[in-house]
Formats: C-alpha cells, structure tokens, sequence
C-alpha cells in the first residue's frame, strides 16, 4: 500500500515505523529537515521538505497515485485542508486527519465530502483519556483495552504475591472462578513472551494478558492478585489538552485535584469545571505536593507537555506516599527506561493512539488495533467472512485453523450486525443508544480448541511478535471467488 504521512511528530514517526515494517511504501513529509533526516537514517521510507497543506507539497509526495493519505501534523487546519485538496486534486482513496479541537469533533458534519472530505477522524488526547480513565477504574491493571463495542475485554496485570493463582496452573483457573469463562492468552515473564499452555505455572511478577466478557473483569483480577483499594482520589500534573479532559471526565465520580503552574490556565480550569480543585504550582514542588496531602492519593497522573517533568513529578508523588503512579511520557526511550522504575504505568501517547490508525491499513475486515508491550505485541479484533470453501477461518474449528506460533485466538463475539450507514452518520446519532442496540443479544465465546468460527464473527487475537501480523491478516482474506 501506498501511504503519505503528513506530519512526523510522534505520532506520525511511530505509525511510520510501524508501516514501513509491514512492507508498505511510505512517503513522510515535515517542515522540519532535521527531523525527517532522522527518520530517514532510521527507516526505509521516502522524504519530503515541505507545508503539507500545499498542493505542489502533496504532488511531490506522490499523491497522484496514493492509496491513504494519514494527515497528522500538530494542526488540525492543516490536517483538514490536507485532506481536502487529496480528495478534490488527487481523488485519494482514504484520508485520516488527527483533530485535537473538540470545535471540530463536536460538528462531524464537517467531515463530510461536501467540506474537509475526511473519511476518518482520530483525536489522540480522546483516546488517551478514555485509555488513562480504565486504569483509574481497575488500578490493579497495567492495560485495560475493549473490543466488540465494549462486550469483551484484554487486561494486562502483574501477578503479586497473594493472589491466589500465583504458583498454579493455568488450568487451575476455572477451578478458582467457575462461574466465569475466561481465557490467558499471553505471558510475559522477564520481557520474555512465554505461549501459555494448561500446565503453564503463573509465577510472582510475571505480566498476564488475559481476556474475558467484559463485566467479569474485576472477577479475574481477584484471582490473579490481591485486589487494590477503590479510587477516590486523584491528583492531575498538568492542565493541558489532556489533563482538562480527564478532569471533565472525572470530576463528578472521584475528587480531583490539578496542578497547573499557568496562572491564566487555572482560570480557565477553574471557570470550566465544577467539582475539582484547581491549583496553581509546579508538580515537581515537594511542599506543594505534601501540603496538598499527596499520601492520600489513590493515584497521581503526570500530563504535562514536558517529559523531564511528568517523570520528576511521578517519581516524586510515589516517593512521599502516592498508592499509584501514572505518567505520560512521548520519548519512546524514556518509556522503556520508566518500566522498571518507581513509576507505576509510563504511558506513551503514540503507542495508545497507534492502534487507532492501524485498524484502517490492516488488510482484511479489521475492527480494532491495540498495541501492547510497547509496540512489540499486538491485539487484533477481526470479522470472519465466507465459508470453509472460501476462507481459512470461517467454518472450522480453532484448532484446524494454521495460526502461527504465538498467535492465540482469546474470544469470539456472534451476532453483532454489522454497521448500518456512514460512520458521519453514526458520529451524529447519539454513540451510548447505537452501542446499546448493536450489542445486545450479542455472544460472547471464550476460544476452546473445538470452537467453530461463523461467518461474520469478530474474532479477538493476541500476537505476541508484530512480525506474523501479516499471516495472521491472510487467514481472514476470503477468496476472489467469494467478493
């Protein structure tokens, strides 16, 4: 496939990266040499100089003949215009343009062919919120992640000493919670992946991906570990795009406290919100911190601009008696380096957003891209079409079905209907009333090796090496003979 990458931030280098090792023809473009110099040292991918809103800029980049356009440099207004000139000039096939404004996504109409003609809208500071507010709701995980519209969910957890499979058998398990079908799809151990069997001890650190219906989540986390206290406070570093969202989305369940250092921010902070304290300081401030009861917190979340910062400040929190730390960290080396730290989660924002953006390049129906282990692992929900003349997964039981080793099939969710009219369309009606309609009734199968996968099922898979992300998407292609 053919990808022009507008914008070579973060977000755009980490989706680039990814790309380019999937065989695909990258082209990024930047006004920044420097930066794409790097890249360029670094990854296999052609380069342009150049205001990605400029049409001369977009035909040097090879819009003629691009399949996808990815427009996500840090300005929606350049994104947006983008996206139209690669339809109206080049008829681009697909365009994704990343809006941070809510102006924009509060009107989707705006997307529409008749004015920005983008086909798909990602808001990176969405996604990370609604991913930092699952952590806040199951403190005992290191990933919470949804598929099926919220019917199924993969945790990721540390096993503690206490927990009560901690030195059994995986088959154990359902001896613990028989009323509950769940399955561990993953082990990692030491940053070894180890492919989990029945006879597969879980022993004290080990990291645990598992998957289960979604409202027996909290059921598996009692058994894997001791479970921690409720959140009821939280304390926010940083008031910025991230911070104010989580704070909104916040304020009426928990009590909330942030730290903005910008005097006129805090204002605004105050004026907007209308149960959480707002204080003006420097998270990094020790007296501030202790004089604000930081050992009280459930959970303290470093989401300032500043990486230096959310790092100093994280560590800081735990150190004078924080229960939980989260910390928001861009540079990919510093996330590797925060793991075995006194931080408890360092979150990269490209690799939550990543996925977002996968799920419309992956060949084959996929409905959902989360990337784990920092990139290294992939969760991937996708929809089963034809029979077993026309597919390799349709119509056979799972375990007749050539997965790779290290691809495990977690769940199988049956009768969700598929999507009725445009996504514009779906943007527009109220999301909690079309979710609730398209999800019930809707099965959830835990994968046992004689399940038979139908037509039309979303199938949910762990990858434990991106590498076999491309076998695994040709066993969902059907047949010409089929289309």
């Amino acid at each position: 496939m053919k990808i022009i990458i507008l914008g070579a931030g973060q977000v755009g280098s980490s989706v680039a990266e990814s790309l380019v090792s999937e065989a695909n023809d990258i082209t990024m473009v930047d006004v920044n040499h420097e930066r794409l110099s790097i890249l360029q040292d670094r990854l296999d991918l052609r380069t342009v100089v150049g205001n990605a809103s400029h049409p001369s800029v977009l035909v040097d980049a090879g819009a003629m003949d691009a399949d996808m356009i990815l427009a996500v440099t840090e300005h929606d207004e350049t994104n947006l215009v983008a996206c139209k000139l690669a339809a109206s000039l080049f008829n681009t096939p697909t365009k994704i343009a990343r809006i941070r404004s809510t102006e924009y996504l509060k009107n989707p109409e705006i997307f529409s062919d008749e004015i920005f003609s983008v086909d798909y809208a990602i808001s990176p500071e969405q996604i990370l919120t609604e991913y930092i507010e699952k952590l806040i709701e199951f403190p005992e995980a290191l990933q919470v992640l949804d598929f099926a519209m919220g019917k199924v969910s993969m945790v990721a957890v540390r096993a503690l000493q206490g927990g009560a499979l901690v030195g059994q058998q995986l088959q154990e398990l359902r001896n613990h919670i028989p009323n509950v079908v769940t399955r561990v799809v993953a082990i990692f151990r030491k940053d070894r992946p180890i492919i989990p069997e029945g006879n597969t001890t879980i022993q004290e650190d080990d990291e645990v991906f598992f998957i289960a219906a979604a409202d027996d989540i909290r059921k598996v986390l009692r058994e894997l570990r001791s479970m921690d206290r409720p959140v009821k406070h939280v304390m926010i570093a940083g008031g910025g795009r991230i911070g104010r969202r989580l704070s909104h989305t916040l304020e009426n369940d928990y009590q909330i406290r942030i730290i903005e250092r910008n005097p006129k921010a805090c204002e605004m902070l105050a004026a907007e919100l209308n149960n959480a304290l707002v204080l003006n300081g420097d998270a990094t401030d020790e007296t501030l911190l202790e004089s604000e009861n930081i050992a009280e917190m459930d959970m303290f979340c470093a989401l300032t601009n500043d990486d230096e910062n959310n790092i100093m400040s994280a560590l800081l929190a735990k150190r004078l008696g924080a229960h939980k730390v989260i910390a928001l960290i861009n540079r990919k080396a510093y996330v590797d380096l925060m793991q075995s730290s006194g931080i408890d989660i360092a979150i990269s924002p490209a690799q939550v957003t990543i996925g977002s953006l996968l799920a419309y390049v992956r060949h084959g129906d996929v409905a959902a891209v989360h990337s784990l282990r920092r990139g290294a692992a992939e969760a991937l929900e996708l929809v089963a079409h034809g029979d077993e003349k026309s597919s390799k997964v349709a119509g056979r039981k799972i375990e007749d079905i050539k997965l790779p080793r290290g691809a495990m099939i977690g769940a199988i969710v049956r009768g969700l209907p598929k999507h009725e009219g445009t996504w514009r369309e779906r943007l527009i009606t109220d999301i909690d009333t079309v979710s609730d309609e398209l999800i019930k009734g809707a099965q959830v199968i835990i994968a046992h090796h004689d399940t038979v996968i139908q037509s039309e099922d979303h199938v949910i898979l762990f990858v434990i090496n991106r590498k076999m992300i491309r076998e695994v998407e040709k066993l969902f292609q059907v047949n010409v003979g089929f289309l």
